[in-house]
């Protein structure tokens, strides 16, 4: 994997992990354009340099992780059935839908009409729940579930806990955010799953490509979480519907 290459995905890793467009899903096809071998180490690049965005998260929201005990007690109970999930599904993602083009398209594309959907049928309501640490603990393990639809590549994480807390009465902002640290468990223990069982096979190049890639998808993604939490202050999310959309027809013609 050339330098340019890890910064490619890296890029692409930053700008689209917290956005309703599947991060996982655009690593693969950018993979697929770049004409990458679809080997283990991609796959675990993919998947590690998730660490990175973790930071990101870190950085920015380090109060609501560290000092804000009720909010760490929601994204605790968020993250279990998450964390059961992901543990169980593991081989079988990696094995069969990992690589696999196609699973992304077709949910990019069905993703994208259901955004659209459920945006333009959606009435904020003045009593939303409007803040991570008053989050009902069972709207926030439903939020977890919706979260684990996220192991099938194009779905988006951040997509599933969006709109799963919105359809639950959580503010858009409110629920933004609280996808944001429910990032950090989450992807944490994905990093370290893929780590504890493919790293003893990595070289040291393969190590420094990880590392650079983490520095990489660090910065950009602190870059991108500010635009975003601007974005949805003011606009709803259809616009990544129609992104979803268009973006799976084009790949399904240009693949």
């Amino acid at each position: 994997m050339s330098l340019f290459h890890i910064f490619i995905l890296s890029l692409v890793e930053g700008i689209t992990e917290f956005l309703p467009v599947s991060s996982t899903g655009h690593l693969i096809l950018a993979g697929n354009l770049l004409q990458l071998p679809e080997t283990e180490f991609l796959k675990s690049f993919i998947i590690a340099i998730q660490a990175g965005t973790i930071f990101s998260v870190i950085v920015l929201y380090w109060k609501r992780l560290f000092v804000d005990i009720e909010s760490v007690k929601r994204i605790i109970a968020a993250f279990i059935p998450t964390a059961v999930i992901g543990f169980l599904l593991y081989k079988f993602i990696k094995k069969f839908l990992l690589g696999n083009s196609m699973v992304v398209i077709a949910t990019l594309f069905i993703g994208g009409f259901i955004l659209i959907f459920l945006e333009i049928n959606h009435r904020e309501k003045k009593d939303s729940v409007d803040d991570v640490s008053r989050i009902p603990y069972p709207k926030a393990i439903l939020i977890g579930f919706f979260q684990a639809f996220a192991v099938i590549p194009g779905v988006s994480r951040s997509a599933a806990t969006i709109l799963g807390g919105l359809s639950l009465g959580i503010q858009r902002k409110t629920i933004v955010e609280f996808s944001f640290l429910l990032a950090v468990p989450t992807l944490l223990a994905a990093t370290a799953l893929d780590l504890m069982k493919s790293s003893y096979a990595f070289t040291s190049a393969e190590w420094g490509s990880l590392a650079l890639g983490c520095l990489i998808s660090f910065a950009v993604a602190i870059l991108s979480i500010k635009l975003f939490i601007g974005f949805v202050q003011r606009f709803n999310l259809v616009v990544f519907g129609v992104y979803r959309i268009f973006a799976a027809v084009l790949l399904w013609f240009f693949l």
